[in-house]
């Protein structure tokens, strides 16, 4: 299993932005797959994730802002994320797993990528 994020980047306040996921190794049919972010010294921050039957979950503290999605065929998941402010700033993972899979709880996730760092100044 392999998970390539990309797209983070510093932006300004109120500003979007549009994070990648290259995976492989896996199908995403099997797997669910979601994004988690981790400012430092701070738990990990389940955001949004696919069930492995196509379910969306999107954590209320980010809902209506972030947008999860997948292209199939590129074997890429994506998050889009609106109306930024300094709290996005961290640093953002890709995810995946087999299985019991919550936002809730990042040791149910088993794959992470290496993460992409996002610094949104004011």
């Amino acid at each position: 299993v392999q998970l390539v994020e990309s797209g983070g980047k510093s932006e300004q306040t109120g500003g979007s932005l549009r994070l990648s996921c290259a995976f492989s190794g896996f199908s995403y049919r099997d797997f669910c797959m979601g994004w988690f972010r981790q400012v430092e010294g701070k738990e990990r921050e389940g955001l949004a994730s696919f069930g492995d039957d196509g379910t969306i979950y999107i954590r209320p503290p980010v809902k209506g802002r972030v947008t999860i999605s997948r292209d199939n065929a590129k074997n890429t998941l994506y998050l889009n994320i609106v109306s930024l402010s300094p709290e996005d700033s961290a640093v953002y993972y890709c995810v995946a797993t087999k299985g019991t899979c919550l936002l809730s709880s990042p040791r149910t996730w088993t794959y992470w990528g290496q993460g992409t760092r996002v610094t949104v100044s004011s």
